[in-house]
C-alpha cells in the first residue's frame, strides 16, 4: 500500500487522491484544511474514543465477575440492578424533556413509510435502493408469492395479470375509496372540471395529473401523506385488459434509504473505503452511474429524477423521485489502515467516515436547481453499536467539531441512534438526551441486540435457543420501550422510530401477514431487503394511519419495564437432548459459514444466503454475530464440547460447498477445510468469549486483510 503524508497523517495514496481531486472540488473547503481538520479530529478525539472502548471493557469485567460470584443462584433482580447501578451501566432516568430536532425533511417528519438498507459499495445496489422511491405494484405482486403462489415461466400469464388487477383494486378500495361502488367497475378515468371522474369518497385525495386533464397519462392520488400514481395506458396488454386503460399503480414505497458504510459491507483498507467514499459522493452530486449487461444489451443505471406533474389547480408540481439517502458510519470500535496517524497507529474508522461523509455530503447541500437529497439542508448520518449516553454524546462531539470545520451550521448534521446495544437500551432516554438537538431516528436491531444480550451476561449460564429468543421477556420489552421511551422524547413530527429487517427476500407472503405489526406497533419507518419489498410494505402504511396510532399508544404510557428488559434469557433447567443440540449446532454453523465464506473470499458484506434449508435470507454482521455468540456461549459453558462443535462446522461446510457450486469464484471450504475463510468462522466461535461485545469485526477484517495480502503476494 502507497501512502501520502497529510498533516502527520499518513493516508493510502488511493483515498488521498480521491479526497483531494474528486471530493473536496466543489465543497469550497480547501485541502489544506480538511487535512488539517481531519489530523485534528483523529489526534484529539482518537484517545477518548479508546478511552470509550476501555470503559467498555472495564464494565464488562465487573459484569462477568459479579456473574461468577453468583452463579448456580437465582439472580435477585433487585441486587442485580443496583449492582448494574454501581458500575455505571444503568443510569438514572433524567426529567421529561423533548428533542429539539430541526429542519428535518418529510420523511422524518410527516411521511411513514419503508426503509432500504444497502452496501454502498454495491454502485448497483445503492442506485436501485435510491430509485425505489417509487415502485409498480402489479410488478411487485405478478413477480413474488404475495398473492399466494409464484409466477410459473413463459410469457405473460393473463390469468395471473386479472389477480394482480383484482388486487390491487382492492387496495385502491381501501386506500382511497370512490364516493360510489369499486374502483375493480371504473371503465374510465380523468378530470374533469377540476375533479377527478369518478368521483373520489374524498375528493381532495387527488392531487394531480399527468399530461392532457381529459385524457391525463398518470393520475396522482394522496393518502396517509403518501402517493399512488395510476398510470394509464391502453396500448399495452395489460391497459388494455382494463376498462379504463389503467396499466399500473405506482406507489410510494422506499422513502428512506439507509447507505450503508458499516455492517452489510466489507471495508477493511484503503482500497475499499474509497469505493464506499467514492459512491456516496456519486449519490450526493447525483452523477453516480453503473453499466451493467444483460444478455446482449447494455443497460445504464443511473438516479431518477423528481416526478413532474400538473396540480389540480393548473399549476406545476413535482415530488421527490428518489428515496431520502442516510449515510451509515462506521461505529466506535473499529480502526482501519486507510489513515495511520503520527505514531503509526489505524486512525478509527468512525473518525474518518464522520469528517468524509459529511464532506461529501456538502455536494447536496450546495446545489440550487435540480433534484437534492434533503430539501432542508440537513445531512443524515446513522450510528450504529454505541453503548449508553457518554458514547452518544461523543459522538454529538464528534460532528459538532466537524460541522465547524467544514463551515457548515451546527446541528447540520442529524444523528440516528440504533438502539442496539444492551446498554443503550437500558438508558434510552438518556441516550436520546445526549443528541436532542440532532437525533432524526432512532430504531430497534434484534439481532444486534441480541447477540449483545447474549455477551453481557455469558457468565450467567448457558442461554436458550437462538429460535426461542423472540419470545423471551426483554425482547417485548426492548421493543416497546424503544417506541414508548421515543414518543415521550418527542420524535413524533420530527424523527423516525424505525424497525428491523423482513430477512427473507423471497417471502413475500408471509411479509405481508407479519411486517403490519411494525406500522401498529407505532414505528414510522422498518426496514426491507428490496425495492419489491418496499412496495409490498408501502400498502401496510395505507392500511395504519402510524401519526394517528402514535397518539394511541402514547396515551397508555410505557408499557414495557426495566425489570423485564434486563431479565437475562439463561435456560434454567432445560436439558435439551442430543438431536436439539445438533441441530441448533448445525443452523448456527450454517448461518456462519454461509456468510463467512463470502464476506472473507470475496469482499461480500451482505447477501441473500442460502440457510439451512435452502431458504433465502438476507444476511450481514448482526445475523453472524448472533449465531457466533450463541455457539460460544454454549461452549463456554460446557452444553457442547470443542470437538461437538467442530464437528458441526465440517459438516455445514460441505453443505455450504454444495450451496455455492454454481458460483466459480466460490473457494470450497471441505474437505481439508483449511482456508481462511473456515478459519474465520472458527474464530468467532471459539474465541467469541474474548470478542468486544461479541462483535464479528476484529476477525473479519483480520482474516479479509490475511486473505487480500495472499493474493497481491
Amino acid at each position: 500500500m502507497t501512502r501520502e503524508i497529510r498533516n502527520g497523517l499518513q493516508v493510502d495514496a488511493k483515498l488521498a487522491n480521491f479526497i483531494e481531486t474528486q471530493a473536496l472540488p466543489g465543497t469550497g473547503v480547501s485541502v489544506d484544511a480538511f487535512w488539517a481538520s481531519l489530523s485534528e479530529l483523529i489526534h484529539d478525539f482518537g484517545p477518548r474514543n479508546a478511552a470509550l472502548l476501555a470503559k467498555r471493557d472495564e464494565i464488562q469485567s465487573k459484569i462477568d465477575a459479579w456473574h461468577v460470584a453468583n452463579r448456580g443462584s437465582d439472580i435477585d433482580d433487585a441486587a442485580y440492578r443496583d449492582f448494574l447501578s454501581e458500575i455505571g451501566y444503568l443510569l438514572p432516568e433524567g426529567e421529561a424533556f423533548e428533542i429539539e430536532t430541526g429542519a428535518t425533511d418529510p420523511e422524518f417528519a410527516k411521511q411513514p413509510g419503508p426503509q432500504l438498507v444497502v452496501p454502498i459499495m454495491n454502485a448497483r445496489y445503492a442506485l436501485n435502493a435510491a430509485n425505489a422511491r417509487w415502485g409498480s405494484l402489479y410488478d411487485a405482486l405478478y413477480g413474488t408469492d404475495a398473492m399466494g403462489d409464484l409466477p410459473a415461466g413463459g410469457g405473460y400469464d393473463a390469468a395471473r395479470g386479472a389477480r394482480v388487477i383484482a388486487w390491487a383494486k382492492s387496495f385502491l378500495d381501501t386506500a382511497v375509496p370512490l364516493a360510489v361502488g369499486s374502483w375493480a367497475d371504473v371503465d374510465v378515468v380523468g378530470i374533469l372540471n377540476g375533479s377527478l371522474v369518478p368521483a373520489l369518497a374524498d375528493p381532495a385525495a387527488c392531487i394531480g395529473y399527468v399530461g392532457d386533464a381529459s385524457a391525463p397519462s398518470q393520475i396522482v392520488l394522496k393518502h396517509n401523506n403518501l402517493h399512488i400514481r395510476l398510470v394509464i395506458d391502453a396500448s399495452t396488454p395489460v391497459g388494455q385488459a382494463d376498462p379504463a386503460g389503467i396499466s399500473d399503480v405506482i406507489l410510494e414505497s422506499a422513502l428512506s434509504s439507509i447507505m450503508d458504510c458499516e455492517d452489510s459491507v466489507a471495508a477493511v483498507d484503503g482500497e475499499d473505503k474509497t469505493l464506499a467514499y467514492y459512491n456516496w459522493l456519486g449519490l450526493m452530486r447525483g452523477d453516480l452511474v453503473e453499466t451493467l449487461t444483460k444478455g446482449d444489451r447494455t443497460v445504464e443505471r443511473r438516479l431518477n429524477p423528481d416526478f413532474d406533474y400538473t396540480a389540480m389547480d393548473g399549476a406545476p408540481a413535482s415530488l421527490k423521485g428518489r428515496a431520502l439517502m442516510l449515510v451509515r458510519n462506521v461505529g466506535h470500535l473499529m480502526r482501519n489502515p486507510a489513515i495511520l496517524d503520527k505514531n503509526g497507529d489505524e486512525a478509527f474508522e468512525g473518525l474518518m467516515d464522520a469528517m468524509v461523509t459529511t464532506m461529501i455530503a456538502m455536494h447536496d447541500l450546495q446545489k440550487t436547481d435540480g433534484a437534492r437529497n434533503s430539501v432542508t439542508g440537513s445531512v443524515y448520518v446513522v450510528k450504529p453499536k454505541m453503548h449508553g449516553p457518554e458514547e452518544v454524546a461523543f459522538a454529538d462531539e464528534v460532528f459538532t467539531f466537524v460541522e465547524r470545520a467544514l463551515g457548515l451550521p451546527q446541528y447540520t448534521v442529524k444523528l440516528g441512534i440504533m438502539d442496539e446495544e444492551r446498554r443503550t437500551s437500558a438508558n434510552l432516554k438518556e441516550c436520546i438526551r445526549a443528541a436532542k438537538h440532532r437525533v432524526a431516528f432512532i430504531n430497534t436491531g434484534f439481532l444486534d441486540r441480541t447477540g449483545d444480550e447474549i455477551h453481557t451476561s455469558m457468565e450467567a449460564g448457558p442461554m436458550i435457543r437462538k429460535g426461542d429468543m423472540k419470545n423471551a421477556a426483554w425482547i417485548a420489552s426492548y421493543e416497546d420501550r424503544n417506541v414508548d421511551i421515543g414518543l415521550e422524547c418527542g420524535l413524533k413530527g420530527r424523527a423516525q422510530i424505525g424497525k428491523g429487517m423482513w430477512a427473507m427476500p423471497d417471502r413475500m407472503a408471509d411479509m405481508l401477514s407479519a411486517k403490519i405489526g411494525h406500522p401498529k406497533s407505532g414505528a414510522t419507518c422498518a426496514w426491507v431487503p428490496s425495492p419489491t419489498a418496499a412496495t409490498l410494505h408501502a400498502t401496510h402504511y395505507h392500511q395504519v394511519d402510524v401519526l394517528a396510532r402514535q397518539d394511541e399508544i402514547k396515551a397508555m404510557g410505557r408499557r414495557g419495564s426495566l425489570e423485564d428488559l434486563l431479565t437475562i434469557p439463561v435456560a434454567k433447567g432445560v436439558n435439551w437432548n442430543a438431536d436439539e443440540i445438533e441441530q441448533e449446532l448445525n443452523n448456527n454453523a450454517q448461518g456462519i459459514l454461509g456468510y463467512v465464506v463470502r464476506w472473507v473470499d470475496q469482499g461480500v458484506g451482505c447477501s441473500k444466503v442460502p440457510d439451512i434449508h435452502d431458504v433465502g435470507l438476507m444476511e450481514d454482521r448482526a445475523t453472524c454475530r448472533i449465531s457466533s455468540q450463541a455457539m460460544a456461549n454454549w461452549l463456554h459453558h460446557g452444553v457442547v464440547s470443542d470437538e461437538q462443535v467442530m464437528a458441526a462446522m465440517q459438516r455445514m461446510a460441505a453443505v455450504v460447498d454444495r450451496q455455492n457450486a454454481d458460483d466459480p469464484a466460490y473457494i470450497p471450504m471441505a474437505p481439508d477445510f483449511t482456508s481462511i475463510a473456515f478459519q474465520a468462522a472458527c474464530d468467532l466461535v471459539f474465541k467469541g468469549t474474548v470478542q468486544p461485545s461479541g462483535y464479528t469485526e476484529p476477525v473479519l477484517h483480520a482474516r479479509r486483510l490475511e486473505l487480500k495480502a495472499s493474493q497481491q503476494g
